[in-house]
C-alpha cells in the first residue's frame, strides 16, 4: 500500500517518517515534492573505477542557476532530510522535470527502511539544462511494508550533501573475504 498525501503529513507529524524541512504545500496525493540542494558533484577522471574510489569536483549552484551538459553524470541532493523506520520510501523524478530532458534518479529510487539524511540524485540531462538550487526536482513515495523490519546500517547513512560512489568499500570486503 501507498501512502496519501494526508497519510504523509499525519506521518510527518507524529515521527513516523522525518521531512525535514516539512512544507504542507509540497504534499502531493500521494507524494511528497523534494527540491535540488544547492552542491553538485561530477567525476573528474577519464574513466570511472568501480573498484577504487574516484575523485570529485565540488560545484555550488549559484543565484544564476548551473547549466547542466550532455553526456555529465551529475549527483546532486535533496535539500530535505528524509527517512522513516516504518515506511519504505520511493524517488522518482517529477515528470515535469523529465519533459525537460532530465533523468534525475537512474537506476537507484528505492531507499531503505531506516535510512535517514539527503537522498544523492543521478542527473543526466539530454540536452544542456540550467538547473536551480531549491526547485522542485522529484518526488518521494512512501509504501508500507510487511514482516520483520531490518533497519539500515549502510554506509550512506546520514547522508548531507551528494555522495559519489562507495562501490569500492563493498568490493574491497568481498576480496578480503576471498583471500
Amino acid at each position: 500500500m501507498i501512502l496519501t498525501g494526508h497519510e504523509i503529513t499525519a506521518a510527518a507529524l507524529d515521527g513516523r517518517l522525518t521531512i525535514t524541512p516539512f512544507e504542507p504545500d509540497q504534499v502531493n496525493p500521494n507524494s511528497y515534492n523534494v527540491r535540488l540542494g544547492p552542491t553538485l558533484l561530477t567525476y573528474t577522471a577519464p574513466v570511472i573505477d568501480a573498484h577504487r574510489p574516484n575523485p570529485t569536483r565540488e560545484i555550488e549552484i549559484g543565484q544564476d542557476g548551473y547549466v547542466l551538459q550532455p553526456g555529465e553524470l551529475y549527483l546532486g541532493h535533496t535539500l530535505e532530510e528524509v527517512g522513516s523506520n516504518a515506511f519504505v520510501p520511493l524517488l522518482f523524478g517529477r515528470s515535469s522535470v523529465g519533459r525537460l530532458g532530465l533523468f534525475v534518479e537512474i537506476t537507484a529510487p528505492i531507499g531503505d527502511i531506516g535510512f535517514h539524511g539527503q537522498w544523492t540524485l543521478m542527473l543526466s540531462p539530454i540536452r544542456p539544462l540550467r538547473v536551480y538550487a531549491g526547485m522542485k526536482i522529484g518526488q518521494i513515495m512512501f509504501f508500507v511494508s510487511t514482516g520483520t523490519i531490518d533497519l539500515y546500517r549502510g554506509k550512506y547513512q546520514a547522508a548531507h550533501g551528494p555522495q559519489p560512489s562507495r562501490y569500492w568499500q563493498d568490493v574491497a570486503g568481498i576480496e578480503a573475504v576471498a583471500s
